[in-house]
């Protein structure tokens, strides 16, 4: 079965999840040409390896906390912060608490 995009001129809401979060899971919401935007969800504990993505990403923390790995340096990203990485940049995600972001990718090379 074939995941549901956003249409243009559509809207979702991107509020925090709060109690429905644990039983919420990842999911795409737009891919274009240019652009690809994913709501990821991480309950507690749970990471994402260490990855590399070729377009320019951004992560904004929807609500919890996670740690982001890239390279030796590890950053805590909370609600309503947002971390920007170019382009082949290694990263690794891991929950600190149960939380969503907002994943967007460039895919533009």
């Amino acid at each position: 079965m074939a995941i549901p995009h956003l249409s243009s001129g559509q809207v979702i809401s991107l509020e925090p999840l709060g109690a429905a979060l644990a039983g919420a899971r990842t999911s795409a919401l737009v891919k274009s040409q240019d652009i690809e935007l994913v709501r990821i969800v991480l309950p507690q504990g749970k990471a994402l390896a260490p990855h590399a993505v070729r377009g320019d990403i951004t992560l904004l923390c929807l609500e919890g906390a996670v740690a982001v790995d890239v390279g030796d340096t590890r950053t805590r990203l909370e609600s309503g912060q947002l971390l920007y990485l170019e382009g082949g940049v290694a990263h690794g995600l891991h929950a600190l608490s149960d939380a969503s972001l907002l994943l967007t990718i460039s895919l533009r090379a």
